[in-house]
C-alpha cells in the first residue's frame, strides 16, 4: 500500500513541477512528512527526511521537466548560467541550516511558506514588469537566496524564480521553463548536502537523510508526470486549477503548522 502512496504522490508532484513551475516539493514534503512520522524509526526526523527525499526526487523530475521545456526552446539558458553559482552555494547552505533545526521547527517553516505561496496564487500571477535584468553579482545573490530557501524547504524554487523573472519582463512560459532548469542545480547541491549531513539509521533504507524506498517510488512516477505538466502549460494555463491548488496549499500549510506543533 505504501508504494501506491509513493506513486500517486510522485505523479502529482511531477505534473506540478512541469505545469506551474513551482517544484513538486510543495506536494512531496507534507505528504512524505506524514508518512515518515508514522514510522517509529523515522518519526524524529520525518520532516528532514521528507525535505531531503523531495530534493533527491527532483534529480529525476526536474531533469525530465527541464528536457521537456528545452525541446520547446523556452529556457533562457544565459540567465540560468548566471544564476547557477548562487543556486549551488545557497542550496548547500540551506541543507546546513535545516540540519541545525529540529523537525518541528522545520515543519512550521514549511507550513508558513506553503500558506504564503497559496495566498500568492490566489491573488494571481505577478504583474509583468519591464525592468532590466541585474548584473552578474546581483543575479548571483538572487540565486543564493533562492537556492538557500529552496533547499531548506525541499522545493524547486520556482515560486521565487518565476515572479522574479516576470518582474523583469520575461514571458510567463519562458519564466516557468527557466525556473524548471534552475531547479536542477538546487536538487543536486541540496541532495548532496542532506546525504552527507544525515545519519544512516539501522533497519531503514536511507542515505543520510534521503529515504531510498520513498525516492524510488516517487522518482519513477514524477518523471512520468513532469512532461505531462510541461505539455499542459504550453496548451494554456488554467486559472481554475491554480486556484484549487492555492486552496490546497493553504490547507497543507495549516495542517503542517498544527502537525508539527503537536509533535
Amino acid at each position: 500500500m505504501i508504494w501506491i502512496d509513493y506513486a500517486l504522490t510522485g505523479l502529482a508532484s511531477g505534473f506540478l513541477a512541469g505545469y506551474l513551475g513551482i517544484g513538486g516539493g510543495i506536494v512531496l514534503v507534507p505528504v512524505l512528512s506524514y508518512l515518515f512520522s508514522h514510522d517509529p524509526e523515522t518519526a524524529a526526523v520525518a520532516v528532514h527526511m521528507a525535505v531531503a527525499t523531495s530534493l533527491a526526487s527532483m534529480l529525476f523530475s526536474s531533469l525530465s521537466s527541464l528536457l521537456a521545456h528545452h525541446r520547446r526552446r523556452a529556457i533562457d539558458w544565459p540567465l540560468v548560467r548566471r544564476l547557477v553559482p548562487g543556486l549551488l552555494a545557497g542550496a548547500l547552505a540551506g541543507a546546513v541550516i535545516a540540519d541545525h533545526l529540529d523537525s518541528s521547527t522545520l515543519g512550521r517553516v514549511f507550513g508558513g511558506f506553503a500558506m504564503l505561496i497559496g495566498l500568492r496564487l490566489l491573488r494571481g500571477t505577478a504583474t509583468a514588469g519591464d525592468r532590466p535584468l541585474p548584473g552578474t553579482v546581483p543575479t548571483t545573490l538572487v540565486g543564493l537566496g533562492i537556492g538557500m530557501v529552496s533547499s531548506l524547504l525541499g522545493i524547486g524554487g520556482g515560486s521565487m524564480t518565476v515572479p522574479w523573472q516576470l518582474w523583469h519582463g520575461l514571458k510567463a512560459r519562458n519564466a516557468i521553463a527557466t525556473a524548471a532548469a534552475c531547479g536542477y542545480p538546487i536538487a543536486v547541491a541540496g541532495t548532496l548536502g542532506f546525504v552527507f549531513l544525515g545519519n544512516n539509521s539501522p533497519g531503514v533504507p536511507v542515505l543520510g537523510y534521503v529515504h531510498l524506498q520513498a525516492l524510488a517510488g516517487v522518482a519513477l512516477f514524477s518523471v512520468l508526470g513532469a512532461p505531462l505538466g510541461a505539455a499542459a502549460i504550453h496548451r494554456g494555463r488554467s486559472l481554475t486549477a491554480k486556484r484549487i491548488f492555492a486552496v490546497f496549499l493553504l490547507v497543507v500549510g495549516v495542517k503542517m503548522l498544527l502537525f508539527t506543533s503537536a509533535a
